[in-house]
């Protein structure tokens, strides 16, 4: 990536943190100088120079930069530390906002359990399938079943929410699909039975073309989550997409119950019964 473009970049990225494009090039430029007067920031940013006079006082109401008031008038960017302590926190409270916002205008009603009993849901992307998964270790009130095909899927988050449901009292059964998974399973979570699955079919019959899964979560045998993503395109985090399933009565969650339970020859099946 060359000077401009990480410049651009990094215009852009300040934008999407509220800042406008003549305010980003003006902070952008001061980076660049001890300080600087508006005739230097403007030969660096190319902001018009009569807007520069505007910009500078948005970012000094902000806190991004300080004034020296000599003749002509000096500007200088804060510390990159506290620009984005100061830009992150500016964020977390637009956030926090639009939290209570939202709250104040929500109607739905919590669902019912007849409501959930069809549930089926879609998810796309890493992060939206591994918060997913957290958040429904966090909620289980019994049990956690865990196929893990993937070893990309294992991250030390994962770890802190098995260990709390640990903490939790909870039945816990985790499987891997290698010997590598299973093994760093066992060390992470020496106090949790862990089995090897031997469901070679779960990586796709050939890589690159067929889809896989990356993993199978079972939570109190009537929520399910299953990952998948395509083994040719490098990595897990790359394009995992997810469905879950909740409610006794759901046909997704009844088969892959099975599916997880025939991995695991000391735990009965309701629905097998």
């Amino acid at each position: 990536m060359t000077g401009n473009d990480t410049a651009a970049e990094a215009v852009s990225l300040l934008q999407e943190l509220g800042l406008q494009e003549y305010e980003a090039r003006c902070f952008l430029a001061l980076t660049q100088l001890p300080t600087g007067t508006a005739k230097q920031i403007h030969e660096i940013s190319d902001v018009p120079r009569t807007r520069v006079y505007d910009a500078i006082r948005v970012l000094e109401s902000q806190g991004l930069v300080e004034v020296q008031h000599s003749s002509p008038q000096q500007y200088r960017a804060v510390e990159i530390d506290e620009a984005t302590q100061t830009l992150r926190k500016k964020y977390d409270d637009r956030i926090e906002t639009l939290q209570g916002e939202l709250e104040s205008v929500e109607q739905r009603e919590p669902d019912s359990e007849d409501d959930s009993v069809q549930e089926v849901w879609s998810l796309t992307g890493h992060e939206a399938v591994e918060s997913r998964t957290l958040d429904l270790i966090d909620e289980a009130e019994s049990e956690i079943a865990l196929l893990v095909v993937d070893e990309d899927i294992l991250s030390e988050p994962l770890f802190d929410g098995i260990h709390d449901a640990v903490d939790r009292d909870l039945s816990i059964i985790l499987g891997g699909e290698t010997d590598a998974i299973t093994d760093r399973l066992g060390t992470e979570l020496p106090s949790v039975r862990v089995f090897e699955t031997e469901l070679d079919w779960l990586h796709g019959a050939s890589a690159g073309q067929d889809v896989a899964v990356s993993r199978i979560l079972l939570i109190d045998r009537e929520t399910l989550l299953i990952g998948t993503y395509y083994p040719g395109s490098g990595t897990t985090e790359a394009d995992e997409q997810a469905i879950f399933a909740r409610g006794l009565e759901n046909g997704v969650v009844v088969l892959l119950r099975r599916l997880v339970s025939s991995g695991l020859a000391a735990v009965d099946d309701p629905g097998q019964q």
